[in-house]
């Protein structure tokens, strides 16, 4: 850190130093009100300009102690000590409402995740089930056709029978993508092991899974994981040019854990992640999913040396 950005710093840390002393003084000398409305906005500037809680704490102590040092009376020192909390909880109370938003903004997070899950299984099934019946029925009628057709055009009806076939295989597929019925059947390393199966058929790369989970986990858990490690494989497939994926998942304690790793082109991480308007790679999509989890994403990749991704979600209970 250069001279001129610690000055600023130090200045910046002098000034709200100076304001916070002034304003608990004043509110110490019967401010009221309007004071507590200063120590509000004390806290939304800091929490503006990023800083912690632990950094407010603190500087609550530091202001605390100069005060006490004037003192030699007992029973002022216990009136400050009391008027001084009442004032750092106002401080603070930026800080509390907007931990409140997040919480908020993360349990709506995990309802539309939910809504969305619940969508996509309804397309899937619709794709396979109601899709595949008029396959069906198509195939019946283009045999009864092909009966009363003269020799020369059986060829023909085939190769509609084999677009057909193409066209069911298709739609198998997205249906899969869309919500896997063996992720709600068998559980996530099965559905992981029957998409890495797929991937691995349309672009050659090489997919190894391990995995030493003896459980089912939560089914929130399991989409989560699921639409990651496709989110993943998508990438490593279109921007990465990988020839190899490992992926691992197990469980420790109270927590699942995921991780996929490639060795592919990589990319330089803050480039990315700085591009307006650009959804970095799908990374901000895993960030958003794990955030309705209260999971963490950690993301190990540069230029020329692969791409790791660990993931850690905390199980509850």
């Amino acid at each position: 850190m250069n001279e001129t950005v610690q000055n600023r710093e130090n200045n910046l840390q002098q000034t709200l130093t100076e304001s916070y002393l002034g304003s608990l003084r004043d509110y110490l000398s019967g401010g009221g009100e309007d004071c507590l409305g200063r120590a509000y906005e004390i806290g939304r500037a800091a929490l503006a300009e990023g800083h912690s809680i632990l950094e407010i704490i603190h500087l609550h102590h530091t202001v605390l102690q100069r005060l006490l040092q004037e003192l030699r009376d007992h029973e002022e020192a216990v009136a400050v000590l009391q008027g001084a909390g009442a004032f750092l909880a106002e401080v603070l109370s930026p800080y509390e409402m907007t931990h409140r938003g997040f919480r908020e903004a993360v349990f709506a997070l995990r309802h539309l995740n939910e809504m969305l899950e619940v969508e996509a299984k309804r397309i899937a099934h619709a794709l396979h089930d109601e899709a595949g019946q008029l396959l069906v029925a198509v195939h019946l009628a283009l045999a009864d056709l092909d009966r009363d057709l003269p020799a020369p055009l059986h060829d023909q009806v085939g190769d509609v029978r084999v677009l057909l076939d193409q066209i069911d295989e298709q739609l198998r597929r997205i249906s899969h993508e869309l919500r896997p019925t063996i992720l709600d059947d068998l559980g996530l390393v099965p559905a992981i092991e029957f998409l890495a199966e797929g991937v691995s058929r349309r672009t050659k790369q090489a997919i190894s899974i391990h995995a030493s989970l003896k459980e089912r986990l939560p089914t929130s858990v399991e989409i989560g994981l699921y639409r990651i490690v496709q989110e993943a494989l998508t990438n490593a497939a279109k921007h990465s040019r990988a020839r190899n994926v490992h992926i691992r998942v197990d469980r420790s304690g109270g927590h699942a854990r995921c991780s996929i790793r490639d060795d592919g082109a990589g990319f330089d991480i803050p480039a990315v992640l700085s591009r307006r308007g650009d959804t970095g790679l799908g990374l901000l999509g895993m960030q958003e999913r794990l955030n309705a989890m209260g999971g963490t994403l950690h993301i190990d990749s540069s230029p020329g040396q692969g791409t790791s991704i660990l993931i850690n979600v905390p199980l509850g209970g």
